[in-house]
């Protein structure tokens, strides 16, 4: 093998071993993640915390697989017309843009992939993403409200 083909075989498993450490270090970025339940309409849901600018932008990016019944909260510290896309996001889902009042502003299905930036209608503090389809299932829409979010949000401050 000459020198050449040994730099490159070289190159190629480094950057192997750097794409498994970084899958690796996402996969545990998801898991520091704080939990919660959240009573929406008849449903109760395990979500994710997503407060951070790091953890709101990951968000559900490179995951194969979300649960029935599981979701994740991204918290925003002031209201603004947020916008969500689903570049390297592999599932299918749905977001519903909630505002200070606890009331859905907007409800938006996502293909996984796209760039396309699905954003809300007026200012909001949170968003909740969930497997695309599940808010037409359990009957929830634009302008119902999420009263076990406040509760949600006030013991975790």
């Amino acid at each position: 093998m000459t020198a050449a083909l040994r730099g490159r075989a070289f190159l190629g498993l480094a950057g192997l071993l750097l794409l498994f450490v970084l899958g690796a270090s996402l996969a545990h970025a998801y898991d520091k993640l704080p939990t919660a339940e959240l009573s929406l309409g008849e449903q109760t849901l395990t979500i994710e915390i997503a407060a951070t600018d790091r953890s709101r932008r990951l968000g559900l990016m490179h995951r194969d697989h979300l649960p029935d019944d599981h979701g994740m909260l991204f918290i925003w510290s002031r209201p603004a017309e947020y916008g969500m896309w689903m570049q390297n996001t592999r599932i299918p889902l749905d977001v519903a843009f909630i505002d200070a009042d606890f009331t859905i502003t907007n409800i938006a299905s996502m293909t996984p992939h796209s760039t396309r930036i699905h954003s809300a209608k007026r200012p909001v503090l949170y968003a909740l993403e969930v497997n695309a389809g599940w808010f037409e299932e359990h009957g929830i829409t634009r302008n119902d409200t999420v009263p076990d979010l406040e509760r949600l949000v006030n013991t975790s401050q």
